[in-house]
């Protein structure tokens, strides 16, 4: 047998997501967990966590299909977003995305975004 181990693939890419508190003003987000956000009152910014390690991991998504109307904005507390120094303005109607921390390089990367079934529908017309 090969006995060879293999390692440094962090979580498996899934939160733990946060049904009974849905948000509707600014937070921070920690390590692991997914969070529903409505913006139907107005704009909500995310803070990212801080002092990230590599795997750490994030979602968030459109509770309300509101996106388009009062943005999420996900702001890098320190760690660049795709590599960039920027914040991450989320302005997609139904949209959901999972972030993980790779390194300071390219900080948090999107590694899944979707948006919800009736934004396809309303574009495509199955």
């Amino acid at each position: 047998g090969s006995g060879a181990s293999q390692s440094g693939f962090g979580r498996t890419g899934t939160v733990d997501w946060q049904t009974g508190d849905i948000k509707t003003g600014d937070f921070t987000a920690a390590n692991g967990k997914g969070y529903f956000v409505n913006t139907t009152s107005g704009a909500i910014t995310v803070t990212l966590p801080s002092s990230p390690t590599a795997g750490d991991i994030i979602a968030v998504r459109d509770y309300a299909k509101t996106f388009d109307q009062n943005t999420c904005t996900l702001a890098r507390n320190g760690s660049k977003i795709e590599g960039a120094e920027d914040n991450s303005v989320l302005g997609t109607e139904g949209l959901s995305v999972t972030l993980v921390f790779v390194d300071a390089t390219r900080g948090w990367v999107a590694t899944d975004q979707a948006v919800s079934w009736n934004y396809y529908y309303s574009l495509y017309k199955f």
